[in-house]
């Protein structure tokens, strides 16, 4: 951000003029476009028309592909942006526009993939508590609720002129100079920059990380009865989803922290950092689709038949899709032995729910 806005810095044009940041970020766009548009696109359709019914599970993964989708959207302009060295040529009300569908999205992914991970713990840990909430509308309550907050979150950048003329470089430049007048004062850009931080990524990121080392650590202590093959890949499974989260999120993230604390108090930047971070979070729209064929049993039975229409699958393909993460299967059939074989009709109805990872 700039106070005087008669002319910019050294450092921020420095930033402007960096070549690594304008080569690298096109390149990685382009890439994450490529893979990521059909695959979602292909993950949409599987879901919307060809899985039933619509689980809570199934909404938050609905909810993550458009939000890879429409974040994958905004790629062109970007690419386009930073092949023109920063030059922005489609009009004010387009930059606001795209940013905050780039921001917003980018955000959503972390909050649906929270949503998914508390699913995915209370089917693991608490099977019998999930089945009082495992309610459609609480999903789609809690999508519209996300979305709601997002859009009050990012309402300054809907309100402002996001654009900025260098003069000093003959360029437009769209967010990456933000005007000091966006917020009235300076305890408004701390708690614009920390609800970004905090409420959308921090306390997130932790739930997060937490329900996913509450699923590791229930399936290692589950009886070796169901195999150690099957425990052991649900765990890799569990293991890749956290690592992936943690590397597209929390580096971006992070250096965004360290960016405001410098920009704010000393006068100094991270953004080219803060930037190239901006590719990791991205490839997240890459990994989805792959989560979504290796980790839910009905998605590749689906994903199967459409291909191979004509070739049923065998028992052992099928028992081993389920065997990857069946959490709700696994944990019911835990329930069902010694003191709990009373609960025979709980047992039987969680077998009946589709793995969710």
């Amino acid at each position: 951000m700039v106070k005087n806005e008669s002319h910019l810095d050294t450092l921020t044009l420095a930033m402007l003029q960096n070549k690594t940041v304008s080569f690298t970020l096109p390149i990685v766009y382009t890439v994450v476009a490529m893979i990521s548009i059909p695959g979602n696109l292909f993950s949409l359709w599987v879901l919307c028309w060809h899985i039933k019914p619509k689980t809570p599970s199934v909404i938050f993964m609905i909810n993550l592909s458009i939000t890879d989708l429409m974040l994958a959207l905004c790629f062109p302009f970007q690419i386009y942006y930073h092949l023109q060295s920063n030059h922005w040529t489609f009009g004010k009300t387009l930059c606001s526009l795209v940013t905050v569908m780039f921001y917003s999205n980018m955000y959503s992914s972390i909050l649906t993939m929270t949503f998914i991970s508390i699913e995915r713990y209370m089917g693991v840990v608490h099977p019998l508590k999930l089945t009082k909430w495992r309610r459609k509308r609480y999903a789609l309550a809690a999508c519209l609720a996300m979305w709601f907050a997002l859009l009050l979150a990012f309402y300054p950048l809907e309100t402002t002129d996001l654009t900025y003329e260098v003069k000093e470089l003959g360029i437009i430049t769209c967010f990456d100079v933000l005007k000091w007048n966006m917020l009235p004062n300076f305890a408004a850009w701390v708690a614009f920059l920390l609800t970004l931080f905090v409420v959308l990524f921090l306390i997130p990121f932790v739930v997060t990380v937490g329900c996913y080392i509450g699923i590791i650590r229930k399936l290692i202590q589950t009886s070796n009865r169901y195999g150690n093959k099957q425990k052991t890949r649900s765990i890799y499974l569990a293991t890749i989803v956290l690592l992936s989260f943690i590397t597209c999120f929390a580096p971006n993230n992070f250096i965004l922290l360290a960016h405001m604390i410098s920009r704010l108090f000393y006068s100094r930047s991270l953004y080219p950092a803060y930037k190239l971070t901006l590719c990791l979070s991205c490839f997240n729209n890459c990994i989805d689709p792959f989560i979504y064929y290796f980790a839910s049993k009905e998605f590749y039975q689906k994903s199967m038949q459409l291909f191979r229409p004509m070739v049923p699958l065998s028992d052992s393909s099928e028992n081993r899709r389920e065997s990857l993460f069946s959490g709700r299967t696994m944990s019911a059939r835990s329930m069902s032995s010694g003191p709990m074989d009373g609960l025979e009709g709980v047992r039987i109805n969680l077998q009946r729910q589709e793995s969710v990872f």
